[in-house]
């Protein structure tokens, strides 16, 4: 059984994600730099898939397996040379 979202909705510091299970899992925007740097508009212009979220202006994914295993941002920061 794939568990898929089924609402979202943000806060000042958290985005809550209700799944189709039933539950409702918030996580902490902290987790996610570019939901937390985004304005409230960016944030509500996302789209709803069987797996997670997606949010194309500001070029994240989020997967709903991702949030129930306690993961945030995965993305490596990128080193430069000096």
């Amino acid at each position: 059984m794939t568990i898929s979202p089924k609402t979202l909705r943000f806060d000042e510091n958290s985005m809550w994600v209700e799944l189709s299970d039933g539950r409702t899992v918030g996580v902490p925007l902290a987790w996610f730099p570019r939901l937390l740097h985004a304005s409230p508009e960016q944030r509500e212009d996302y789209e709803l898939s069987p797996r997670g979220m997606h949010w194309d202006a500001l070029d994240e994914d989020i997967s709903v397996e991702g949030i129930l295993a306690g993961r945030g941002d995965q993305t490596k920061a990128r080193r430069t040379a000096a």
